[in-house]
């Protein structure tokens, strides 16, 4: 063989080596990475030949896939698309999935590892294959409450079930109908799609366990346990309550809501503080607690900073890095740098409420195969106890002091007691406005955080309201 062939035979050669190694590559290391892209609209075309598995929601399906006349065998459809959307999310043959849509995709497509079985039995018997249910905590009379009452508004509401976890409400606000984003009709999904690009506010975020915002005064609960569990301090303890306070090492003077006064003796009891939500006092008393009580505590409840996975996945909440007692004292009103998920602030109350005990937030109750059958159910999990029933008792009487005499009288229900705390939290723009509370407060059914983004006004009179009505609906259905 003269020169010139043999060059081009090893070029040949070498050209096959490398088409090989990647199409190697491509199949076998990077076939995974391929498969999960959100742009890789074959994988969703396969899945559309086959019936994706509903999600569920007390016996209703709020989203299903029904057969077609098209090229596409299913359609998903949402049947109470914007009441459900911040949960169930939505499922795009352009913009692939969402929320419990992507969490639990491998159930509702059908190739979950549990239904292997389904699947073999499929095969050999020429039977349609199919997803599996996902069936949700949710309440609908809560969800159907919490969505109504941020009509208007930015915002969140998580409610649970203190005893176990359970999600019973979670709202977030505005809202979409994921359905547009789920037809077959790729340029009709890419106009809606932009049109929520155009938002404002972006309506496919869901609010409630996707970003952290300052709490404001809600985190008073926190300092308030951390002063408790120390023994040195109970709810008739007397803590100074000056009408300004010099934060340390500065000459920022720290005042109360609106300038006000919280006590004309300049000092107050634990219980008068938070009911009033006296700012100087409680800063004081973060500073005399000092950062790791406060910061161990809030961690106790959950402030950890780290994700968790309900299975939708929550964005951690934290009080930050104070670096000096004047920071501190800041924090310890809720402000500086502590940032919290509405579904974190729902924990406290749900914490507080059942006797100190925290549980871990859940929105899955059961997984079921196309036959109904249970594949999996969720149990209830302790997450810790941050505080002693004896101290959750004391909370509980200053929580109800709040609804019954203080900032909080707005989230008060006829009949049943109610506790909670509200929050105003300043930002770049109009106040944040936040509630937490439980009820009723002698036997917890039901707790509840509900947040307003640039509300305004006040946490009691923007979203003690709102939380009201929640629990209401919840409390009406129980009685059915």
């Amino acid at each position: 063989m003269n020169a010139p062939l043999r060059r081009v035979a090893i070029s040949v050669l070498v050209l096959f080596t490398l088409l090989i190694i990647n199409v190697n590559y491509i199949q076998v290391v990077r076939s995974e990475e391929l498969r999960d892209d959100a742009g890789n609209t074959r994988v969703l075309a396969e899945e559309y030949d086959r019936e994706r598995g509903s999600i569920v929601v007390a016996g209703t399906e709020v989203a299903l896939s029904v057969p077609t006349e098209d090229r596409l065998t299913y359609l998903r459809q949402y049947p109470q698309g914007p009441t459900y959307a911040p949960v169930t999310g939505y499922y795009s043959l352009v913009y692939d999935n969402a929320m419990i849509e992507r969490a639990s995709n491998e159930i509702l497509a059908g190739t979950d590892p549990r239904l292997f079985a389904r699947r073999l039995a499929d095969l050999f018997t020429g039977r349609d294959p199919s997803g599996g249910d996902v069936v949700l905590t949710l309440d609908p009379a809560v969800q159907e409450a919490a969505m109504a009452g941020l009509e208007g508004v930015t915002g969140a509401v998580v409610a649970l079930e203190p005893s176990t976890g359970a999600v019973l409400g979670m709202a977030s606000t505005p809202t979409y109908d994921p359905g547009l984003l789920s037809s077959h009709d790729p340029a009709a999904i890419r106009a809606y799609w932009e049109e929520l690009n155009a938002a404002e506010r972006d309506p496919r975020l869901n609010r409630a366990v996707s970003d952290r915002f300052s709490p404001g005064s809600i985190f008073k609960v926190i300092v308030s346990a951390a002063a408790l569990s120390t023994g040195e301090y109970t709810p008739d303890t007397v803590v100074p309550a000056p009408d300004t306070l010099t934060l340390p090492g500065t000459t920022t003077e720290l005042e109360n809501f609106g300038g006000s006064s919280c006590s004309s003796s300049g000092e107050q009891s634990l219980i008068d503080a938070l009911t009033v939500s006296c700012n100087t006092a409680f800063a004081q008393l973060g500073i005399d607690l000092g950062e790791d009580r406060v910061r161990e505590m809030a961690e106790a409840f959950g402030m950890d900073g780290e994700e968790r996975e309900i299975p939708l996945t929550v964005v951690g909440s934290s009080i930050g890095d104070p670096e000096n007692d004047a920071e501190l004292g800041v924090s310890s009103i809720g402000q500086q740098d502590v940032q919290m998920t509405p579904l974190q602030a729902a924990m406290i109350a749900a914490a507080v409420g059942n006797d100190g005990t925290l549980m871990a937030p859940y929105l899955v109750d059961q997984l079921r195969a196309p036959d109904l059958s249970v594949l999996d159910e969720t149990d209830a999990e302790v997450l810790g106890e941050p505080v002693s029933a004896e101290v959750a008792d004391q909370l509980t009487e200053m929580m109800e002091s709040v609804v019954a005499e203080g900032s909080g009288r707005a989230a008060r229900i006829p009949g049943v007691t109610v506790a909670g705390k509200t929050g105003t939290a300043e930002n770049a723009g109009p106040d944040h406005n936040w509630f937490i509370g439980f009820a009723p407060a002698d036997d917890p059914q039901i707790a509840v955080a509900v947040f307003v983004a640039n509300g305004g006004g006040t946490g009691g009179d923007v979203s003690a309201p709102i939380a009201r009505e929640v629990m209401q609906a919840f409390l009406d259905g129980q009685g059915e």
